[in-house]
């Protein structure tokens, strides 16, 4: 049985992490950290987009600033035809 993120991959699915400051509730002049990682196609970040919602409509702490980053992990190889024979002992 082939996994989730192997069959998000192989539709074009990247690798998606994103780095989240937001404001503590209690204190809102202090800043903390969340790390988000997730597949998710890029350049919409759709997936991200759905989270960052979720976030702002049911959490607290008010987002300061979202950084992202995002690779493909499958994707197509570059190769050159050799002409010849190698022979592997």
């Amino acid at each position: 049985m082939v996994s989730r993120e192997f069959r998000l991959q192989m539709e074009g699915y990247g690798l998606t992490t994103a780095e989240i400051h937001y404001h503590l509730p209690d204190h809102p002049s202090l800043l903390q950290l969340y790390v988000w990682q997730e597949y998710d196609l890029a350049p919409e970040f759709p997936t991200l987009k759905g989270f960052l919602d979720y976030w702002e409509r049911e959490l607290e702490g008010a987002l300061h600033s979202v950084r992202v980053a995002h690779h493909r992990l499958i994707r197509p190889s570059e190769w050159k035809a050799v002409g010849g024979i190698f022979t592997v002992q």
